[in-house]
C-alpha cells in the first residue's frame, strides 16, 4: 500500500511538472518571445491602433485593419516567413501599448509611438520610421488660427499620450481634456465639448481626411520621431527589425507605402535615431 501511495505521489508530481511546462511553453508561443520563438510560432503578433486613420484604422466597411503601420508590419512578416499574412494585429491605445508589450501580449508596438527618453526606460525602440510634429485640429470656422490661440480653450487628446503635457508647456492656460482614445477625442470636438484636438499632425491629418469640416493648423511645435516598440533587452529582434527598416528604405518599398498613405514623397533625411523635442 505504501509503495502504491509513493508511486501515485510521484506520478502526480510528474504530471504537475509537465502541465506547468506546457503552460509556460504556451505562454512563450503566445507573444512577447524573442526572434527564434516568433519564428517557431509561425506568426508575428503586433499591437496597432484601431482608431488612427492613415496609420492603423479598423474599417467598419469590411472589418479590416488598414494603414501605413499595418502595411509595414505585413512587409516585416513577409521578410520573416515569406508571407505578409502571417501577422496578427491586436488593438492597443496610447495607454495600453507598453503594458501589453511588457506583459507579453504582443511582440512589437507599431502604434504612432513617439520615442521619448522616459519611454526608453521601459521599452527599446527601433530606428525611426516616421517623423511627425504636434499641432491642433480645429473647425474650419474656428477662432484658433495659431497654436498660441488655444490659451483658455478646451483641447482634447488621448490618455497615455504626451500631447497634453506638451501643449500645457507651450501654451500656459490651455485646458486639457483626456479621452480613452483619439476617436473619442475627435468625437468630443465634433460635439463641441472641446475647441480643438491636439496630437501629432500625422494623426490629425487622418481625422481631417475623414471630415472636411476640420483642418490641421500648419504650425508644428514639437518633433515626434516614431519607433517600433520592442521588449526591453530583446536585442536579436531589435537587430532584425532595424535591418528590415534599412532594407525597405533601400529597395523602395518604404517609399511605395509612404506615398500610398500620405500622398507625398517621404523625407530624404529621416534620422535613424532621434528623440522627441519638446516645445520651448
Amino acid at each position: 500500500m505504501k509503495v502504491m501511495k509513493k508511486w501515485f505521489a510521484l506520478a502526480c508530481s510528474l504530471l504537475l511538472v509537465l502541465v506547468m511546462a506546457a503552460c509556460s511553453s504556451g505562454k512563450d508561443q503566445a507573444a512577447g518571445g524573442d526572434l527564434d520563438a516568433i519564428k517557431k510560432r509561425g506568426k508575428l503578433i503586433v499591437g496597432v491602433k484601431y482608431d488612427t486613420r492613415l496609420f492603423g484604422y479598423k474599417d467598419p466597411a469590411d472589418n479590416q485593419v488598414k494603414g501605413f503601420e499595418v502595411d509595414l508590419m505585413r512587409e516585416l512578416a513577409k521578410k520573416l516567413f515569406g508571407d505578409p499574412n502571417k501577422v496578427e494585429f491586436k488593438e492597443v491605445t496610447s495607454k495600453t501599448r507598453i503594458k501589453m508589450l511588457t506583459s507579453g501580449d504582443i511582440d512589437l508596438i507599431a502604434a504612432t509611438m513617439t520615442i521619448t527618453e522616459e519611454r526608453k526606460k521601459q521599452v527599446d525602440f527601433s530606428h525611426v520610421y516616421y517623423m511627425a510634429g504636434q499641432s491642433l485640429l480645429v473647425p474650419k470656422n474656428s477662432s484658433i488660427k495659431t497654436v498660441k490661440d488655444a490659451k483658455g480653450k478646451k483641447v482634447s487628446t488621448a490618455k497615455g499620450a504626451t500631447s497634453g503635457k506638451n501643449l500645457e508647456k507651450y501654451v500656459p492656460g490651455v485646458i486639457i481634456e483626456e479621452y480613452d482614445n483619439y476617436a473619442d477625442a475627435f468625437t468630443a470636438l465634433k460635439s463641441k465639448k472641446v475647441d480643438a484636438v491636439t496630437t501629432d499632425d500625422s494623426i490629425l491629418l487622418g481625422m481631417a481626411e475623414s471630415d472636411n469640416n476640420y483642418v490641421v493648423l500648419p504650425e508644428k511645435f514639437t518633433e515626434e520621431p516614431y519607433g517600433l516598440g520592442i521588449k526591453k533587452g530583446n536585442e536579436q529582434l531589435k537587430k532584425f527589425v532595424n535591418e528590415f527598416l534599412d532594407e525597405v528604405q533601400k529597395n523602395g518599398k518604404y517609399r511605395e507605402l509612404y506615398k500610398k498613405w500620405f500622398k507625398k514623397e517621404p523625407p530624404a533625411n529621416l534620422p535613424k535615431d532621434a528623440v522627441q523635442k519638446h516645445p520651448k
